[in-house]
This record gives C-alpha cells, sequence and structure tokens, in this order.
C-alpha cells in the first residue's frame, strides 16, 4: 500500500533532463512485456512515463497515484540490474532521504492517522528496518506457516461448498453452474487466512472489511479524501481497542505475539504494532487474492497448461512460481532513492535521485528466462522470479502467499475440473491499479 505514496520528498529533486522524450509503457499486462522488452533493448536505466492503455478496466478515485504515474521516471529494465539495485544499500526506501534535515522540519505534520501507512517497515532502512524485520520475520518462516496449512484447506473447501450451493440455490447443474471467482474464491480465501492469523473476531470482520475496501480503493497519500480518512480513522481506533483487549486475554493469535514480543530487551511500540497489522492485513491479502486471479486466467487461457496440471497435481508448486514470473501482482517497486552520487547499469544517478524498481520487467528478460513470453508450468528455473523482490525488503509474506497459491489451485480444479470462462476472455478487463490483477473473473463450472 506504501508502495506509491508519494509526499514532498519527491518533489524536491528531478532526474536531468533527458535528450529525447521518455519510452511510454502501458500497464495492461496484455501490452506490457512487449514495452517492457523495447525499454530492456533500449536501455538498461530507461526514462519513462505511464499509461494504463485501452483495456484496462474504469478508472480508480486514486487520481494522486495516476498523476505520479505520468510524471517521467528511472526504471531499471533488466534481471541483473533489478537484483543489483535490490541489494544495493546505496538506494533507500525512506522517501524522505531525498530531503535535507532542515527540509523535513519544513514538511506539513503527518496526520496522526496516516502515520501507520507513512511509516513502516516497506519504507525504513536500516537500522530502523533491521530492527523490526528481526522482531517480526520468526512469525513468518516457512516452519511457522506450516501449521496453518490444514486450516488453509479447510478454508478453501468451505468456499467452494459454498459457491456450489448458492450454484445449486439459483437452480444452475454442472457443468453450467456460475461464480465471480475473485468474490467467491480468490478474495475470501487470503482475508478469511489473515484474518485468523491476526485474531480479528469473527463478529468484527464484515466492518473490517468495508474499512479495509475503502482503503484500498481510494488515494493513499496525504491527498486522502475525508471519508477514507475518516474510515482509517475509525480502523485504527479498532485496532487500538483490539490491542488493549488482547494484552488484558492474549490469544494464540499474530497481534497477541505482536504485542508481546521481544528481541534482545526490545518489543514494537504501539504505532509500530499498528503499522505492521496494517501492511499484513492490507499489502498482504491483496496480492495473493491477485496471484489466484492470474493464475486461474493463466490456466484457463493455456489449456495445454491446465491439462498439464489436472494430470499432475504435484506441479501445483511449479505453477505457483511460473504464475508469479509470469503474470505476478507487482508491476514494479515504485521509488528507490540514491543516498549518495553512484554509478548504476551504466547510468549515473545523482544523490536524491528516486528511481522505480521493474519487476514484471525483470521476470520477462529472455537473458534469464528463456522463451519468457511463454507460460510454462514446468519451467525448471521460475522460482528465480523477482515477484517478491529481493535483498533485506523482500515479501515478509511469501512464505504464506505461496501456501495458499499452491492449496487454492489444486483444490480449485480438483474440485471443479471443468472451469472455464463464463465470457470470452477479451472482455475481461485488468484492474486500473498498481497490482495487477482482476475486480472481477466470472466462470462456469
Amino acid at each position: 500500500m506504501a508502495a506509491h505514496d508519494t509526499n514532498a520528498a519527491q518533489e524536491q529533486t528531478s532526474p536531468e533532463a533527458p535528450s529525447a522524450g521518455p519510452m511510454i509503457l502501458t500497464l495492461d499486462p496484455h501490452v506490457s512485456p512487449e514495452d517492457y522488452a523495447k525499454a530492456r533493448e533500449k536501455e538498461r536505466v530507461a526514462r519513462v512515463t505511464f499509461s494504463f492503455g485501452e483495456n484496462a478496466g474504469p478508472a480508480g478515485s486514486d487520481s494522486e497515484f495516476r498523476e505520479f504515474l505520468g510524471r517521467e521516471h528511472l526504471f531499471i529494465t533488466r534481471y541483473d540490474d533489478v537484483i543489483a539495485s535490490l541489494l544495493d544499500d546505496r538506494l533507500s526506501s525512506n522517501p524522505r532521504t531525498a530531503i535535507t534535515p532542515e527540509q523535513q522540519k519544513r514538511l506539513p505534520q503527518v496526520p496522526e492517522e496516516l502515520r501507520p501507512v507513512f511509516k513502516s517497515l516497506l519504507t525504513a532502512d536500516p537500522p530502523d528496518h533491521t530492527r523490526l524485520r528481526k522482531l517480526i520475520q520468526p512469525s513468518f518462516t516457512p516452519r511457522a506457516m506450516e501449521p496453518l496449512r490444514a486450516r488453509i484447506q479447510r478454508i478453501a473447501e468451505e468456499l467452494l461448498d459454498a459457491a456450489e450451493r448458492a450454484a445449486a440455490e439459483r437452480g444452475e447443474s454442472r457443468p453450467e453452474r456460475r461464480m465471480d471467482l475473485i468474490a467467491e474464491f480468490a478474495y475470501p480465501l487470503p482475508v478469511t487466512v489473515i484474518s485468523d492469523m491476526l485474531g480479528i473476531p469473527r463478529e468484527d470482520r464484515e466492518m473490517v472489511r468495508v474499512w479495509t475496501e475503502s482503503l484500498l480503493g481510494g488515494n493513499r497519500g496525504q491527498g486522502m479524501d475525508t471519508e477514507s480518512r475518516a474510515r482509517l480513522r475509525e480502523f485504527t481506533d479498532y485496532l487500538r481497542r483490539l490491542f488493549v483487549a488482547k494484552r488484558k486475554q492474549p490469544a494464540d493469535d499474530m497481534i497477541s505475539q505482536l504485542l508481546r514480543i521481544e528481541e534482545d530487551g526490545d518489543k514494537l511500540n504501539e504505532e509500530e504494532t499498528l503499522s505492521t497489522v496494517f501492511i499484513l492485513y492490507l499489502a498482504g491479502h491483496v496480492t495473493t487474492v491477485n496471484l489466484i486471479g492470474n493464475g486461474v486466467y493463466a490456466l484457463l487461457s493455456h489449456p495445454d497448461q491446465l491439462a498439464k496440471l489436472k494430470a499432475n497435481p504435484g506441479l501445483v508448486k511449479g505453477m505457483v512460481e511460473e504464475t508469479l514470473r509470469y503474470w505476478g501482482p507487482v508491476e514494479f517497486i515504485s521509488r528507490r532513492i540514491a543516498k549518495v552520487d553512484l554509478d548504476m547499469a551504466g547510468t549515473h544517478i545523482q544523490k536524491g535521485e528516486p528511481m522505480m524498481v521493474g519487476l514484471a520487467s525483470a521476470n520477462r528478460d529472455p537473458a534469464r528466462f528463456p522463451h519468457p513470453d511463454v507460460f510454462d508450468i514446468t519451467r525448471p528455473d521460475a522460482d528465480k522470479h523477482v515477484a517478491f523482490g529481493k535483498g533485506i525488503h523482500i515479501c515478509i509474506g511469501a512464505p504464506l502467499a505461496r501456501m495458499e497459491g499452491q492449496i487454492a489451485f489444486e483444490t480449485l480444479f480438483r474440485r471443479m475440473p471443468e472451469l472455464r470462462f463464463a465470457i470470452p476472455s477479451e472482455e475481461l478487463r485488468w484492474n486500473n491499479a498498481f497490482l495487477r490483477g482482476f475486480a472481477k473473473l466470472p466462470v462456469l463450472f
């Protein structure tokens, strides 16, 4: 969520005037691979702007984000350079790196309800990042996630049971039963999982869903509209009350763990706990929704690969990795800022200059992945993708997302082998948003 927040830090510095106009990259996933290929061929660090293209869904209300995309950016295009940039400690994730302490003092104070959005694990540099990650990471190792497998499996089965009941109540029978895959499966699966993990009481979840959907649909910078800020404040106040209750009566859930974890005498303060819950709930579940939706779309669009998975369900691990490489949920990391003057990928970068890191472009780089525009669930090196990032900021929830994806695909196609598009695939529209996915995916089963 904080990945594309903009503020005064971005305005203090700007790239040198280019000798030619910037390339326009289209975020429509059917067009973007070709655009990324042109950018990789032209420059290791290209000057670009972005458009959503003709085949995206309706424009969202995030006008600040759209304005941000329309600016000129330095964009790292190739796999090896993307890896190098994500491992380079001369680059900062903190948007305020670009300005002096004196300039920081003159910035408007961030409203209290926005502080968990602006100051988080996503935007922290060492040593703050190191400290936060050390406290949170143990809860998200593959070993820590494994006990959740049975619970995730049960949720997946229950959601498909509910979809079958709903179809029966409408008088539909197989193979003509209808379902919106996003609303009835891809969305509620990770949301239920993360709510269970965090310890959000069941009776509060509908209320929390309204708050968080409002945040995901609107501006997320300081230009956030009044209604969204009010809902953010309500969500924050709710979480603070929940923290009080869990301090008095801890349970076996992640919020209780976050409130009591301590390492070498250090622990999370209230604001850090709030920020962590925000990241886990908002950023975590949306990317998994898109992983599931994008993977189903990819399989139904490539019947030869779907046949392989049905014949050998053990291919599901590779199928998840190939989906992350081929149509991963995150197009790019929107800002890394040079802490010093440096040379990167053959380009001189001035101190304070922001760059974008092209994850989707790197994942289609033929220098790393032969025939990158082919969707192949048996690709032996698909797991070398950078969909989760790399280095100290690699996605903390990656083990959980992988597990959810594997369970979702195996369960869905085992239970519903006749699953197919309910409308022509060319009529489906990708979200007009930073995170790549679908708002609706109607299917028959």
